[in-house]
């Protein structure tokens, strides 16, 4: 196997990914306060041609050289909009038609392999220490959790969005 060329990638330009059609997903930042997190869902939310980021509470914004060098010029095609707290995020995404599910450990949380997004769907991702806060669990529809089978219970937020995010990507565009 020879590995591909960025030329033989099929890279769309910026004005085209502008241009075309996104998958019916959200991503919501429940106070995410790193950077490199922040930059790492830009970049993934343009691979899998998410509709928009929402940034809400402390979670920084694009211009900061950190999420700038982690996002690899994604906060340029990425929609995004800052939000003061994330419980009038979701109360206007939920007036415009989304589910909301958050990616969170809880009691009656869905296996993110047996969650059957609706679309359009809007996913909370948390604070890299206390996760989503409780206040917005109880404003989600759904709770989906990555099942988990070592002796930490934890991921990487944006190793977290990456898996549910690829996972959403399919379901909502098979």
């Amino acid at each position: 196997m020879r590995k591909l060329r960025n030329s033989e990638l099929g890279r769309l330009s910026p004005e085209d990914y502008k241009k075309a059609e996104k998958t019916p997903l959200v991503i919501v930042s429940d106070n995410i306060r790193s950077m490199h997190n922040i930059g790492s869902l830009f970049r993934t939310a343009d691979c899998f041609r998410v509709a928009h980021i929402h940034l809400c509470g402390l979670s920084p914004i694009p211009g900061h050289p950190e999420i700038e060098k982690t996002a690899l010029g994604a906060t340029e095609s990425v929609p995004w909009t800052q939000h003061e707290n994330t419980l009038s995020c979701l109360t206007q995404l939920k007036s415009e038609g989304y589910r909301i599910a958050a990616l969170e450990q809880a009691e009656n949380s869905i296996d993110l392999r047996d969650y059957v997004p609706e679309a359009p769907t809007a996913l909370v991702l948390g604070h890299e220490v206390i996760g989503v806060a409780q206040d917005v669990v109880d404003a989600c529809d759904d709770v989906v959790e990555i099942i988990q089978f070592g002796t930490k219970h934890s991921l990487n937020v944006s190793v977290s969005a990456g898996l549910a995010i690829f996972d959403l990507h399919r379901k909502l565009t098979n």
